[in-house]
């Protein structure tokens, strides 16, 4: 069974692991533009920690048993998850058993599930699955000074321009 594994995490260590990434936690799906795919973009979900101090992001690592930790060169340590079966075998079960109390982590965390579900689904192969991750994406994280190299308006610009030239 997939969720076997929360049954080794102690309810005090995930009710305080949930409530930490309530806090400083991210759901992240950016674009990047690759000439190399057929559509022209790679679409990579995440989640991420970020803090000075590791010893939380080991304890996310040990228990969600996936991802990695590094560390920026201002010093910064940052636990991410980015592999898809990662993000919806472990992480997302993780947080569905131990849920977010605020309703902006619950919000983030519920759009960032269908975004997910539609990758592990390769809708994000066609069109219409990229417009609608595109559109999802643009409620992620709203109002939270977000800084982003692509919009959803690229990937709609790209994608009718796409449809012009044939």
């Amino acid at each position: 069974m997939v969720n076997e594994y929360l049954k080794k995490v102690p309810p005090e260590k995930g009710w305080y692991l949930t409530g930490f990434v309530d806090g400083e936690g991210s759901f992240n799906v950016s674009f990047t533009r690759n000439n190399d795919f057929r559509l022209k973009w790679k679409v990579t979900p995440s989640f991420n920690v970020s803090q000075r101090d590791k010893t939380i992001l080991f304890l996310l690592k040990r228990y969600l048993m996936c991802g990695r930790i590094k560390q920026r060169k201002d010093g910064l340590w940052i636990f991410v998850v980015e592999n898809p079966n990662s993000l919806k075998e472990r992480v997302i079960p993780f947080f569905q058993r131990y849920c977010f109390l605020s309703s902006r982590a619950r919000k983030n965390f519920s759009i960032f599930c269908g975004i997910v579900k539609l990758i592990i689904d390769n809708r994000h192969l066609t069109k219409e699955g990229l417009v609608l991750i595109a559109g999802l994406r643009e409620k992620l994280n709203e109002g939270r000074g977000r800084k982003r190299k692509f919009n959803s308006s690229d990937v709609l610009i790209s994608i009718k321009s796409s449809e012009t030239i044939r």
